[in-house]
């Protein structure tokens, strides 16, 4: 796969391309579903730009930790932007950032939370496919005819078949969308919509990164995102039963 596109003196990195499409798409998503529900268009906006300072921030924060030998051995990572994302720290700082906004406008949290999460899957989905360009995220040496090669990654190792986690993370979240969506036309209780993104969510990734062969840092046997994935889909169970008691 390639990952950059030279027009001259200017270089587009798909990677960066592909993060960009899933946030405006998740946008205009939000949007639409907004506007047929009556929430303040206002408000999207704002939830979206604090879901995006939170989100880098959060994500850029959980890559030096699991990083942090490297960094440790190899400073200048710190600055080099380019790439060094990870998407559980996204989610948490997109969510604590969004969550303080909602605080101080005095709306409902939950009713945005499960608003937004469909466009946060489709936005993960878009997202994903730039880490296929870009070769991050890679899965494991395979032998089988879905094997990819990568030739000019600066993360894959090159020229062995691998499996495309990459992909099948993106297809996955595209079927969470769709999973959400419907969910969400049977109107259900507030905050259920985003608990089974969490169990969905959480428990894909649990799955997937089995399949997956870049360092991600590690407790146990168990990825540092498994360990996550786990909190997230025990969350995902509480939630419905904590907003209960929550209006009590």
């Amino acid at each position: 796969m390639f990952n950059s596109i030279s027009i001259g003196p200017v270089t587009i990195y798909m990677y960066g391309v592909m993060m960009a499409a899933g946030f405006f798409m998740a946008l205009v998503m939000t949007l639409a579903r907004g506007k047929r529900r009556n929430f303040d268009e206002d408000i999207i906006y704002g939830i979206f730009l604090c879901a995006m300072i939170g989100g880098m921030s959060g994500s850029r924060i959980l890559y030096y930790i699991v990083e942090l030998p490297k960094i440790l051995n190899n400073p200048s990572i710190l600055w080099n932007f380019r790439t060094g994302y990870v998407v559980y720290g996204g989610i948490i700082g997109g969510v604590v950032c969004s969550y303080v906004y909602c605080r101080f406008r005095k709306v409902s949290f939950l009713s945005y939370f499960d608003l937004v999460m469909p466009a946060v899957a489709l936005a993960q989905g878009i997202g994903r496919i730039g880490c296929f360009f870009a070769g991050c995220c890679y899965g494991r040496e395979t032998d089988a005819w879905y094997g990819i090669i990568f030739r000019n990654s600066a993360y894959a190792p090159g020229g062995v078949k691998l499996i495309p986690t990459q992909i099948i993370s993106s297809a996955g979240d595209f079927l969470i969308c769709g999973l959400l969506l419907l969910y969400a036309k049977r109107e259900p209780e507030e905050g259920r919509v985003a608990s089974l993104y969490l169990l969905l969510y959480g428990a894909g990734r649990f799955a997937i990164e089995f399949l997956r062969n870049d360092y991600r840092g590690s407790i146990g046997v168990l990825s540092t995102s498994q360990i996550i994935s786990i909190g997230i889909v025990v969350l995902g169970l509480l939630m419905p039963r904590i907003v209960t008691v929550a209006r009590k």
